[in-house]
């Protein structure tokens, strides 16, 4: 194991100012996933599991969205919320049990609402409520890249280690192109953020500043 003094920020920086693997690149029809922006994560200062990586994150996120509708592709937000009783958080759901539990997001609560800053378009965008840490685990996200035939996922939300990092590596081993816009993905620490940004951009997807993801989708057009 190859020891470091290095910051978990620094040696993201270092693999990307000097990456020693291609690409997997852009494919030929994208699907953009925005995981779980929900209030339980996005509203810094309301709660404690709530987290801000770039200030614009969300503004990114709308962006991206808008130039998905313009092309016709598929738009998809998820969301977590849970039972009374929580069985359907399964073992996830036993490790601690307080008011900011991940199972204590429960159903028509404040914390499972999608942010208000958020641009939904609810006639042409999926949304699908998920249970565990990947988008793909038992809901019809699979399903709806094969009606639409993508082989590129883009994904942002949160969090980098948990359901991006997640969905990023079933995304890849079901055979998608995988994309991670920098700007638009947060965690709660910069030590977990940039740790996994640097774990995904060696193994599972190519992760991109925000502003190129933005150019590939203009071109076309």
């Amino acid at each position: 194991m190859e020891l470091s003094n290095k910051t978990a920020r620094e040696i993201y920086y270092d693999v990307k100012n000097n990456p020693a693997r291609k690409k997997f690149g852009f494919g030929k029809k994208a699907v953009l996933v925005n995981i779980d922006p929900q209030k339980a994560y996005t509203e810094v200062g309301t709660y404690k599991t709530a987290y801000e990586t770039d200030p614009k994150q969300l503004e990114y996120v709308n962006k991206l969205s808008q130039q998905f509708r313009e092309l016709g592709w598929p738009v998809v937000w998820t969301h977590v919320a849970y039972m009374p009783d929580a069985c359907d958080a399964g073992i996830w759901g036993t490790r601690t049990d307080t008011e900011d539990s991940l199972q204590n997001i429960k159903f028509g609560s404040h914390r499972s609402e999608f942010d208000d800053r958020l641009e939904i378009n609810r006639e042409t965008d999926v949304v699908y409520l998920k249970k565990m840490p990947s988008a793909f685990f038992e809901t019809q996200l699979q399903s709806l890249l094969v009606w639409h035939q993508v082989d590129t996922v883009i994904l942002t939300g949160g969090s980098t280690s948990g359901c991006i990092r997640a969905t990023a590596v079933d995304s890849l081993s079901r055979g998608y192109r995988t994309i991670v816009p920098e700007e638009c993905v947060a965690d709660k620490h910069e030590s977990y953020h940039f740790a996994n940004l640097t774990d995904l951009s060696l193994k599972y997807a190519d992760v991109l500043d925000v502003a190129e993801v933005s150019t590939w989708l203009e071109q076309q057009k």
